[in-house]
C-alpha cells in the first residue's frame, strides 16, 4: 500500500495551475465553462426526473458537485457531474429507501472515495482490463440513448420503466404514439450538431441547437399570445 508523501500530490490541480495562469487560459476556461453549463444543467435536470426526484435536485447536484470536483480534483481536464449510468441505481434507491437512503449512500460513497484518494488505491483503476472499460463505456452510451428514445420521437408514455429491457418493451408497445413534428425537430437538431462538428468545431453544435430551439419556442409563444 502506497501513501503519497509529496506535498504537491495533495494539492488540488486548480491550485497548481494558478502558478502559470494567464488571460488566454482564463478565456478558454470561461468558454468551456459556459459550454458545459448550458449542456450539463438541462441534462442534470433530466437525470433527476428520470431518477424520481425533483428537477432542482439535479441542478444542485451539478453545480455543487461540479464545483467541488473541479476545485479539489487532481486533474485539470476533468468534468464532474451526474451521468446516465446512475439513473437506474438512484431510482432504485429512492424507490426503496427514499431520499434519506440516497443521502446515506452518497455519504458512504464519498467516504470510500476519500479513502481511495488518501491511500493511493484509486490508481488501481489503471489495472482494469481495457475490454471492461470499453464495455462499461458502451453500456453507458446504450443506457443514455435508450432513455432519450421517448422524447426523441415524441412518444406519449406516462411512466417509463427504469430497467433497460422493460423500457425497450414499453417503447415498442407505444410505438404508434410517436409525433411527426417532434421527430422532425429531433432529426433537424441532430443534423445541425453533426454539421457544426464538421464545419466549425470551435462552435458547440449543442449550444447552437439550444439557442435555435429557444428562439423557436419564444416565437411560438408570442404567436399564441397574439391569437388569445
Amino acid at each position: 500500500m502506497k501513501f503519497f508523501t509529496d506535498e504537491e500530490s495533495f494539492l488540488p490541480k486548480s491550485i497548481v495551475c494558478l502558478r502559470d495562469y494567464n488571460l488566454r487560459k482564463f478565456t478558454s476556461d470561461l468558454i468551456a465553462g459556459f459550454t458545459v453549463g448550458l449542456v450539463a444543467l438541462p441534462l442534470a435536470m433530466a437525470f433527476a426526473i428520470s431518477s424520481g426526484v425533483l428537477p432542482q435536485s439535479g441542478i444542485y447536484c451539478a453545480i455543487i458537485a461540479g464545483f467541488l470536483i473541479s476545485a479539489l480534483g487532481g486533474s485539470k481536464t476533468q468534468i464532474g457531474g451526474p451521468t446516465g449510468a446512475f439513473v437506474v441505481v438512484v431510482s432504485g434507491i429512492v424507490a426503496k429507501y427514499g431520499l434519506d437512503g440516497l443521502f446515506m449512500c452518497t455519504l458512504m460513497a464519498g467516504i470510500a472515495l476519500v479513502i481511495l484518494g488518501v491511500t493511493g488505491l484509486g490508481t488501481a483503476v489503471k489495472y482494469i482490463p481495457r475490454p471492461v472499460v470499453i464495455g462499461f463505456t458502451n453500456g453507458i452510451a446504450v443506457l443514455i440513448a435508450s432513455t432519450q428514445i421517448k422524447d426523441f420521437f415524441g412518444m406519449r408514455i406516462e411512466n417509463v420503466p427504469g430497467e433497460f429491457v422493460e423500457r425497450m418493451r414499453t417503447i415498442v408497445q407505444h410505438w404508434n404514439t410517436l409525433s411527426v413534428p417532434a421527430m422532425v425537430m429531433s432529426f433537424s437538431a441532430l443534423a445541425v450538431i453533426i454539421v457544426m462538428t464538421r464545419l466549425a468545431r470551435k462552435v458547440p453544435g449543442s449550444i447552437v441547437v439550444l439557442v435555435i430551439c429557444c428562439m423557436r419556442s419564444r416565437c411560438c409563444w408570442c404567436c399564441y399570445l397574439q391569437r388569445h
